[in-house]
């Protein structure tokens, strides 16, 4: 009687580790854009403007202060940016500024369907050039 019963103990030990196991994977290996959290945007990233010879690397960190929205800074050939980001329901926007004080570029996009969250494509409009398109694409 005693196998027994510690056989039936170990089966459910087991069965309870193995729901717990199921339930810990993220159900939606990739996720449709309005359920890209921002956490998932956080890393290094490389962004690429239409028309222009040069890109840049971009890094998203979370926020100090705000819990869903995400700080860090993008680098073009040297020359260096502060930004802040917000993504609400696969609408992202980035706001850059080049001295850390005053908006120089605002950046809006939507995360691409199918990406599961690897690839915005918006447009950036002030700074540099003017108005142009963008594709951010996160780096492994």
């Amino acid at each position: 009687m005693t196998g027994s019963f510690l056989q039936r103990v170990l089966a459910a030990l087991l069965l309870g580790l193995c729901l717990n196991a199921a339930a810990a994977e993220p159900t939606d290996p990739c996720p449709t854009p309005t359920n890209v959290t921002p956490q998932q945007l956080v890393g290094l990233w490389r962004a690429e403007f239409m028309g222009q010879p040069h890109g840049g690397t971009l890094l998203l960190e979370p926020h100090r202060e705000y819990a869903q929205s995400l700080s860090g800074e993008i680098n073009r050939d040297g020359h260096r940016a502060r930004v802040a980001a917000d993504l609400e329901e696969g609408e992202f926007t980035l706001e850059e500024s080049a001295d850390g004080q005053r908006i120089t570029a605002t950046w809006l996009g939507d995360v691409v369907d199918g990406s599961c969250g690897k690839e915005i494509r918006g447009r950036r409009e002030g700074g540099w050039d003017g108005t142009l398109p963008f594709v951010l694409r996160k780096l492994p």
